[in-house]
């Protein structure tokens, strides 16, 4: 999820040293790992500046509520979480599984999905700390998964996100650009579905569909494919804790009413529920995307440059 908004600025070398880099500090405990990075979130917050515009944007179009003060002490807040979620990355690729399961809280029924015959979708909203799902999975219940990958720019940081995913458990990733299919036979075999359908995929199978009050363009073909082959629906939910307090992995009740014989009603369903947990932790939503970047037939781009 975040490595693909950075890893255009990592060469070979510069992606190399980097891993190693994050195995180092995986050996620190995590109160301190966490203040590197709300330090590295700072130094972000200077240094990727279209991202900051782009995050200060996006909370101008769902927080009109708030004033410009509010909204930039939001945005910082956020950079300071996306700089943990980097550093503390390593955790994931390189922590041993004991110290991964103290590290999180598991809230909710994880283990539904070995608990039923029936296929399964877990939704995955883009917080910060969506990272944590694979392991809170993995370690926690029996059930194989299949999650489509975006493949990163670097390919060095490509084969690292992915060895670090497949740790544990048995996981199948599909590339994106492969298309559906193959993760519908994977279904067919019994694994789950790892969906993280909240982000602008373009207009194809989409809809333009409120967000915070905002028309954005959102994917139809969650429901339409969970109706098709009898799903049920599980959303899960990280937040990342202050300081050294680690994870709450949330496995939530699967949502009244979705998906049913319409997928639009399912889409401003889907959104208005991810707007209800956003408002918990706002500044743990994933702001430097581009939400909104897709717009209806003549109407101008959301992202024009505005100052710093």
């Amino acid at each position: 999820m975040i490595g693909g908004l950075f890893s255009k600025a990592f060469s070979w070398l510069g992606a190399q040293l980097f891993i190693g880099l994050l195995w180092l500090l995986h050996f620190l405990p995590l109160p301190l790992l966490a203040a590197l990075g709300r330090g590295l979130g700072g130094l972000l917050w200077v240094l990727a500046r279209s991202r900051r515009r782009i995050a200060l944007r996006n909370l101008e179009l769902c927080f009109p509520e708030l004033d410009g003060a509010r909204r930039e002490a939001l945005a910082r807040e956020h950079f300071a979480w996306l700089g943990r979620s980097f550093l503390e990355r390593g955790l994931l690729w390189f922590a041993s599984p004991a110290r991964l399961q103290r590290l999180m809280r598991i809230k909710g029924n994880i283990k539904l999905a070995e608990e039923t015959e029936q296929p399964i979708m877990w939704l995955l909203p883009h917080f910060v700390g969506l990272e944590w799902v694979g392991p809170a999975l993995m370690l926690n219940q029996k059930r194989p998964g299949v999650d489509v990958y975006q493949r990163q720019s670097n390919a060095v940081l490509d084969a690292r996100m992915l060895a670090g995913r497949a740790r544990f458990g048995q996981t199948a990733f599909v590339d994106r650009h492969d298309g559906i299919r193959p993760v519908l036979r994977l279904i067919k075999q019994g694994y789950a579905f790892l969906n993280a359908p909240d982000m602008d995929f373009g207009e194809k199978d989409s809809a333009f569909v409120p967000f915070f009050g905002v028309p954005a363009c959102t994917l139809l073909a969650p429901a339409r494919m969970a109706r098709s082959v009898n799903m049920r629906v599980q959303p899960l939910v990280v937040t990342m804790l202050p300081g050294g307090q680690g994870y709450e992995v949330e496995a939530c009740e699967a949502l009244d009413g979705y998906p049913s014989d319409d997928p639009l009603a399912d889409a401003r369903l889907l959104n208005a529920w991810l707007e209800a947990r956003i408002r918990q932790h706002p500044a743990q939503y994933l702001w430097v995307h581009k939400r909104f970047k897709t717009r209806p037939a003549g109407e101008a781009s959301l992202y024009q440059c505005r100052g710093r």
